[in-house]
């Protein structure tokens, strides 16, 4: 019976993809954990293994189709012994109802009117289990029923813990808990989208060529999402402090200064370079444990309390912007913290990061002090509970023991999602971070 590659969600957030490019081409054959395709998400190129055995016997969706949506019908492989040109010919008429829409032209049209692409057919979804997806492959999904067996009570083995053949085989050899005569599954809403003028009242207000359309890109549309869905969920506020950067400047430094050395092929190369991004990032992972209320998350239920400060930083990348996150950031030291965001940043403009990488954390750091920026408010990332925009550091009068000097101090605006951190708590977090920025030495012991 031909086996359905159905595209895979690489991230729980995932709906639709790109596919990029086919690594493998029709009558090859496969086995579980080949590579087998590059898919683009919003924001990372990430390779597909195959998680089935048998001959590619067709490519439904072709290289280079953008909005796949996931589950939908991408290739067909015939199993072991199978005829393969009948397993192609069986594709026929699913294959024209499941495939993406082909793939859109780079140049955008000129004319002012929307264009707007047929929504392509809905796939049926993988089980679910407590409101979340069960990823499974479909030769695991059909031997399941055949056996009876609940998915959700599947331990997975695969890519992304994938739920394969040999886990079901497993499971009815130990006897897993029998499938519910009826389950229902439906997949998460997605974010409303955001209430304003249409497409053809919008280009109206514009005179015929005097601009030209570039079509949403998947990060660009993921951007829009998440931010309107923040704007209109979060009721949050603002806290701003100044800072004193004096005494870090100095230490960071002296600290640089010291790096030790390594030997490459271009030369002797520090170690290590801290920025004062590093210290920022530090600094607030810091003051999140210190203020473990103010470390938390929103749900209808409960507030999730973090263990961990998993910071991320906010990097730009050409038409699009993404957070890699530095995990257990109160724990690391500065060295380590600098070099893990300059790994990530550089893989993140290469769209390298895995989702696991760029999804969840506690909190955000954005810095647009480079910029010249004084001070800004950002948006609060769901679901996170707060955000710190950092401005360029001037040089101001300051009150030292009762006489001015001049001073190098730095804006630090904090926008908080008042369902989770009240005012006070807000405040306390603020001062925290201020104290570490302010006494540098105390993010070293």
């Amino acid at each position: 019976m031909p086996i359905n590659i159905t595209m895979p969600a690489l991230s729980p957030t995932m709906e639709e993809g790109n596919l990029a490019k086919w690594l493998v081409k029709e009558g090859d054959k496969i086995k579980s954990g080949d590579v087998i395709a590059e898919i683009e998400t919003d924001k990372a190129t990430m390779e597909v293994e195959a998680v089935d055995e048998g001959t590619i016997a067709k490519i439904v969706v072709p290289a280079g189709t953008e909005s796949v949506k996931v589950n939908a019908l991408i290739a067909i492989i015939a199993e072991e012994g199978e005829d393969v040109a009948a397993a192609a010919a069986g594709a026929g008429s699913a294959s024209k109802a499941e495939a993406a829409p082909a793939e859109k032209t780079a140049e955008a049209s000129k004319a002012a009117v929307p264009v707007t692409d047929a929504a392509p057919a809905p796939s049926t979804p993988a089980p679910v289990a407590d409101g979340k997806r069960v990823f499974s492959s479909p030769l695991a999904r059909r031997l399941a029923k055949e056996a009876g067996l609940d998915l959700s009570a599947v331990t997975g083995t695969g890519p992304h813990g994938r739920v394969v053949k040999a886990d079901v085989e497993k499971a009815a050899a130990g006897g897993a808990k029998s499938a519910p005569a009826a389950a229902q599954s439906a997949a998460a809403p997605a974010p409303a989208a955001a209430k304003g003028p249409s497409d053809e009242s919008t280009l109206k207000l514009f005179a015929e060529g005097s601009y030209e359309l570039l079509p949403h890109d998947g990060m660009r549309k993921t951007i829009a999402a998440r931010l309107t869905e923040s704007t209109q969920t979060v009721p949050s506020y603002t806290v701003s402090m100044d800072c004193e950067l004096d005494a870090l400047l100095a230490l960071r430094a002296e600290i640089n200064k010291s790096a030790p050395v390594n030997k490459t092929e271009k030369g002797e190369v520090p170690a290590f370079k801290l920025s004062v991004n590093d210290f920022i990032i530090k600094a607030m992972a810091l003051a999140l444990r210190d203020v473990p209320m103010a470390n938390a998350s929103w749900t209808s239920t409960a507030r999730v309390l973090h263990k961990h400060s998993d910071v991320g930083v906010a990097v730009s990348i050409p038409d699009g912007l993404i957070t890699p996150i530095v995990r257990k950031a109160e724990t690391k030291a500065l060295s380590v913290i600098s070099n893990e965001v300059k790994d990530m940043a550089k893989r993140a403009r290469d769209k390298k990061l895995k989702p696991e990488e760029y999804q969840g954390g506690t909190t955000s750091v954005s810095n647009l002090g480079m910029f010249g920026v004084s001070s800004f408010t950002s948006i609060v990332n769901l679901p996170q509970a707060s955000i710190v925009s950092i401005g360029a550091g001037v040089e101001k009068p300051v009150v030292r023991n009762g006489k001015i000097e001049v001073g190098t101090v730095m804006s630090a605006t904090f926008a908080f999602d008042h369902r989770v951190i009240d005012g006070a708590l807000g405040a306390e977090l603020a001062s925290a971070f201020k104290r570490y920025i302010e006494n540098p030495m105390s993010m070293l012991v």
